[in-house]
């Protein structure tokens, strides 16, 4: 779906924000890409999509060169962003109308428009919120419309910029319960994020660092390194820190990513003892 071939984007002439980042997407998967603040994973994701493009390298889009202006508008009808303030992106007085916004711009005829709507708001689960005014929402109510507003435009990749950053536990759990429903669906995924507990969730993970993509791999390839993605910045995901300090107390437990694994590793190796 999108390729990155050694991409270098600097912000000014000392802050290189991207250097050398190779990285292929792949159709249909669910990827998340990590990092502490500053790590340069916002920076990769507005690449993209065209909001930037390469000093050097290359990012090709469906087969589509982000540096030619002709591929611009068809490459931003095909990945759609949802960023981590939704009221940046929430542009009308009425949650049907932000929805529609997307298409209308892109010439879809009225009654397509219409439809898509209607599908956008019932796959996010707010369609009894067509009428209301969107700030009038809850923080996770609004990230949904955020979403329905990019699905209403059919996007092929959906990129999500850390959009469950602001929200509290309930929206957090509510958004990425709609992102794994249209992974399931077929559309891809690509999460920034700085939960890990997220990105467990993932097909695969690629860890950030200064810049430079350090290793890309899945979950449990990564969050297995523990000392490794400390020595860049990051935690393990809370079932991985409680099986470390297990297994340095004596306990012998295999790589633990989520709560129920956990749970299922200590009731084998108390069954064994």
């Amino acid at each position: 779906m999108i390729t990155l071939e050694h991409v270098t984007y600097h912000y000014d002439a000392e802050n290189v924000a991207l250097c050398d980042v190779s990285l292929t997407i792949e159709r249909g998967e669910l990827l998340a890409v990590v990092g502490h603040n500053g790590s340069g994973k916002s920076t990769l994701a507005k690449h993209l999509n065209a909001l930037l493009l390469p000093d050097a390298g290359c990012v090709t889009v469906m087969g589509m060169d982000t540096r030619d202006e002709a591929n611009t508008l068809g490459i931003r009808q095909k990945v759609g962003m949802v960023f981590q303030n939704p009221d940046n992106q929430l542009v009308t007085t009425v949650v049907e109308e932000d929805v529609a916004f997307g298409p209308e711009n892109m010439g879809v005829p009225s009654a397509q428009i219409r439809e898509r709507v209607d599908a956008a708001l019932a796959s996010v689960g707010m369609e009894t919120f067509a009428k209301s005014a969107p700030h009038m929402l809850s923080g996770g109510q609004k990230q949904r419309i955020a979403i329905a507003g990019m699905l209403a435009m059919q996007p092929a990749v959906l990129v999500l910029d850390e959009a469950t950053a602001m929200l509290d536990p309930k929206g957090r759990r509510d958004v990425l319960a709609i992102v794994q429903d249209l992974h399931r669906q077929g559309i891809t995924v690509v999460m920034i994020t700085q939960y890990m507990e997220e990105a467990v969730l993932c097909d695969r993970v690629a860890l950030m660092d200064g810049g430079r993509l350090i290793c890309v791999g899945t979950p449990r390839e990564v969050f297995s390194r523990g000392e490794f993605v400390r020595e860049h910045g990051l935690a393990l995901p809370a079932a991985a820190q409680l099986r470390d300090k297990l297994a340095a107390g004596g306990m012998e437990l295999p790589v633990c990513l989520t709560s129920e694994e956990l749970a299922d590793a200590i009731c084998q190796y108390k069954s064994v003892v």
